[in-house]
């Protein structure tokens, strides 16, 4: 069954979104503010996506390893169910790893090489 990539990576100012059809074909790209203004944004993002694009949105967020960081508590209280999976979409808790950077073709959003190896290696399983 064909899918969205969608990687969530929060950072001291913003959070890193990144979805992908594949491997390959980055289909989004976009920094938002790191504390949505409800609760259901996240929840919400996931399956706008999902929608527009007529197939499951599987999605990890990024979390820091020690998950006491004020991102990784937010987005953990956003989600009362970790790893559910509803017909729109799946979501998985991923740890922060040190990856290499890798251009692509959506260029301007700066680093993401790093969200499309996560997706690579977890969403993609």
């Amino acid at each position: 069954m064909e899918s969205i990539w969608l990687g969530l990576c929060p950072g001291p100012r913003t959070i890193r979104i990144l979805a992908m059809r594949g491997p390959t074909e980055t289909v989004l790209k976009a920094h938002l503010s790191l504390r949505p203004s409800s609760p259901r944004a996240v929840i919400a993002l996931l399956e706008a996506l999902a929608l527009w694009e007529g197939v499951q949105v599987r999605a990890a967020l990024v979390v820091d390893d020690g998950s006491t960081s004020s991102s990784t508590t937010l987005y953990r209280d956003t989600f009362s169910m970790f790893g559910e999976q509803t017909p729109l979409y799946s979501l998985e808790w991923v740890p922060r790893r040190a990856v290499r950077r890798r251009r692509d073709e959506l260029a301007g959003m700066h680093e993401f090489a790093d969200l499309e190896r996560m997706l690579a290696r977890t969403v993609a399983r």
